[in-house]
């Protein structure tokens, strides 16, 4: 089979996650508004007030998903990339040490703090561009992501700076939908046990109605909730695995401005946007406001960097991937390689990081 048609297969296979939650929903209307709301629910008031609610609840669900969905990441500027001369003279050179001097002269004049255990600017090899901080190389993508948090096949798409709000408030007015479908559906569910509810399909239709909308309501309560931590705590999915790297090594808190101005950093600083599926983040997803960036910068960095004291390294928090720079080394596990994992806990770490990269959890 030829390339151009096994990727397009694949590109259909990963829709389908999408066409099943799209299903469900176009499922689920039915159910409500035909079945129950039409043919169940006897008073008039009653089928109104539900009917009113319920539209609202769902255009906003639909809008968030279809923007995490189509909602474009954004490329890494051109000046992180290195041109073909450059990115060659890199590739043919052997020693390490050498290597490592040229991603630092590459990268002297970006506004980058992130950077690898070593002291070097985190190198993408397949984009051939130094990273920005909180960028990350996706391998179902094929490209590099603007603070990726995490491949998502519920939406085909990754989530990172650009969609990361429309993310969270998928999954916010996802379960609002399913908690709203399920208290209003509770009491028909109940007559159904007593055989009073519904005739013939329809009492089915209001059965799976309930059990379906608790289900998901029951898994976005915690994903929802992990998020929204993530979004206080200034972290994404990624960097709650393993810490960004600054010059005084891995800190989890290190882009974190408070509460608020972790909040107002996705969702904007304009109330009014908060709950609406419109862009308002704030910044450009290149570089990032940082607790320490007063006082810090790569070009402070210097030939041997101080990695702090009583720093403690939990595992997995090191970026590896351009450590030991071109020759065979640990990656990122968004890039989706086999990788040589070193004793002890390192693997459990590596295979959690690799679940998350990967699954919507």
């Amino acid at each position: 089979m030829a390339p151009t048609a096994i990727n397009l297969c694949c590109s259909a296979v990963r829709w389908t996650p999408v066409l099943f939650i799209t299903a469900i929903v176009v499922w689920s209307y039915y159910a409500y508004v035909i079945q129950m709301c039409i043919f169940t629910v006897e008073s008039i008031a009653e089928k109104v007030i539900y009917l009113l609610l319920y539209h609202p609840i769902l255009f906003m669900f639909a809008w968030a998903y279809w923007q995490t969905i189509f909602t474009k990441n954004g490329p890494v500027p051109k000046e992180f990339y290195l041109s073909l001369a450059e990115a060659d003279q890199l590739e043919r050179e052997t020693n390490e040490d050498r290597q490592r001097e040229m991603l630092k002269q590459f990268a002297r004049n970006l506004p980058i703090l992130n950077r690898t255990m070593s002291g070097c600017p985190r190198y993408c090899e397949k984009c051939r561009c130094i990273k920005p901080d909180r960028c990350h190389h996706c391998s179902v993508c094929s490209r590099c992501i603007l603070k990726m948090d995490h491949h998502c096949p519920w939406v085909n798409n990754c989530v990172g700076f650009s969609n990361y709000k429309f993310f969270v408030q998928f999954l916010g007015y996802a379960l609002l939908y399913c908690l709203y479908v399920a208290i209003t559906s509770l009491k028909y569910f109940i007559d159904f046990w007593k055989g009073g509810a519904g005739n013939g399909m329809g009492k089915f239709h209001l059965l799976f109605l309930f059990f379906v909308s608790i289900m998901f309501g029951i898994s976005l309560i915690s994903l929802f909730g992990y998020h929204l931590y993530l979004t206080c705590k200034n972290r994404s999915t990624l960097e709650a695995f393993r810490a960004p790297i600054f010059q005084s090594g891995p800190d989890k808190e290190g882009f974190s401005l408070g509460r608020g101005g972790n909040f107002q950093e996705v969702f904007g600083d304009q109330v009014k946007n908060w709950f609406l599926p419109i862009y308002s983040s704030l910044g450009d997803g290149v570089s990032f406001p940082s607790q320490s960036s007063a006082t810090m910068s790569y070009q402070t960095m210097g030939n041997t960097p101080s990695m702090g004291d009583g720093v403690t390294y939990p595992t997995r928090t090191v970026d590896l991937d351009s450590d030991n720079l071109l020759g065979q080394r640990q990656r990122w596990m968004e890039e989706g390689e086999e990788e040589m994992n070193p004793p002890g806990n390192f693997q459990t770490a590596s295979s959690q990081l690799h679940l998350v990269s990967y699954t919507d959890h």
